[in-house]
């Protein structure tokens, strides 16, 4: 799935990326942070070379409890440096002395109480600084696409991390579906339905962006709040929409499949209609469905938050942007530079 482009013809640079883990720094954005008291303590951590799932694991035997005590708002990269929030449940016990049981590749920056637990996807965003090393290529291309992206966004594509190595959480689901295979493991299922949901929203946003109204309402759109799962019907008496857009106030928005009655009306619900007659979508939808899960929508654009950069060198470009939570930073860093 190709990223926006300001210009088709216009040529990427080439960079490497995360040459050294210093070159991928990320800095989650938590939405609450703890109040000093309460029952779960909350450690807000830097680590560098590790992913989330290994450090909740290292935090749950420090504490001598089962690894289901520990939560975290969101996954973070393995090859970087990032910083992030996570939750130990811990009633009435004392905490132990965390940094005798983290390896030294772990920072703790604060250790507090709070009252409740941290909840999966309890983030306002994250914030970046990204090194790209190494460049090759049109600078002022480049520059022009920095330019238009700080202003008009970009697509929101899910990445493709969502489908797995060689799309095969796909696979899954089109067997998961057909009755080839059948899952009892819930989070591998829920993987599979996601996947499936991600291509259906992948191609439909293709689409907008081919046609080039992927960041502007079309009449019947779904037009969601910003920073809100809110959203209300974009009908064309209404003069306020293009420019609250234009504002990031408000954005057209893709399916995520489920079953029900389409969320979009006129022109928007019959290009979704479109997309969707394609063979390999419908028997994704109809599993969908069958699976029980709700219409929902996803925002077709994202909002690249106070993006700046600089050269930092005649080779390097460094990268510093904000994005809200379910956003990926690569779909910024392959919207500038080729790094496979």
């Amino acid at each position: 799935m190709n990223a926006f482009s300001t210009d088709p013809n216009a040529p990427l640079i080439k960079a490497r990326l995360r040459a050294t883990p210093a070159d991928f720094q990320v800095d989650e954005l938590p939405i609450t942070t703890p109040e000093g008291e309460g029952e779960h303590v909350w450690l807000h951590l830097r680590k560098t070379g590790l992913n989330t799932d290994q450090l909740a694991g290292m935090l749950a035997r420090a504490a001598g409890l089962p690894r289901r005590a520990v939560s975290y708002a969101g996954l973070k990269d393995r090859h970087a440096v990032t910083t992030q929030w996570f939750s130990v449940h811990l009633p009435g016990c004392d905490a132990p002395d965390w940094s005798d049981h983290l390896p030294p590749e772990v920072e703790i920056l604060t250790a507090q109480r709070h009252r409740r637990k941290l909840q999966t996807g309890h983030l306002r965003g994250n914030r970046f600084q990204i090194r790209l090393r190494d460049c090759e290529g049109d600078r002022e291309a480049t520059e022009a696409r920095l330019q238009a992206i700080a202003h008009r966004g970009l697509p929101n594509f899910f990445g493709e991390q969502r489908f797995g190595h060689d799309r095969g959480n796909l696979d899954k689901a089109r067997a998961l579906f057909s009755g080839e295979i059948r899952v009892r493991d819930r989070k591998l299922r829920g993987l599979y339905l996601s996947a499936a949901r991600s291509e259906i929203f992948n191609r439909v946003l293709a689409r907008r962006v081919e046609e080039d109204h992927w960041d502007r309402a079309m009449p019947g759109d779904a037009m969601q709040l910003d920073g809100s799962r809110s959203f209300f019907i974009h009908r064309e008496e209404d003069p306020t929409v293009a420019e609250r857009v234009t504002a990031f106030e408000i954005h057209p928005t893709g399916p995520l499949w489920g079953q029900g009655d389409g969320l979009t009306e006129g022109m928007a619900a019959r290009l979704e209609a479109e997309v969707l007659e394609a063979a390999d979508l419908i028997d994704l939808a109809r599993g969908l469905e069958g699976a029980g899960l709700s219409q929902e929508r996803r925002a077709l654009r994202i909002c690249v938050k106070d993006l700046c950069w600089c050269w930092l060198d005649e080779a390097d470009l460094e990268l510093r942007f904000e994005l809200p939570a379910g956003a990926y930073a690569t779909t910024v860093i392959h919207a500038v530079a080729d790094t496979a």
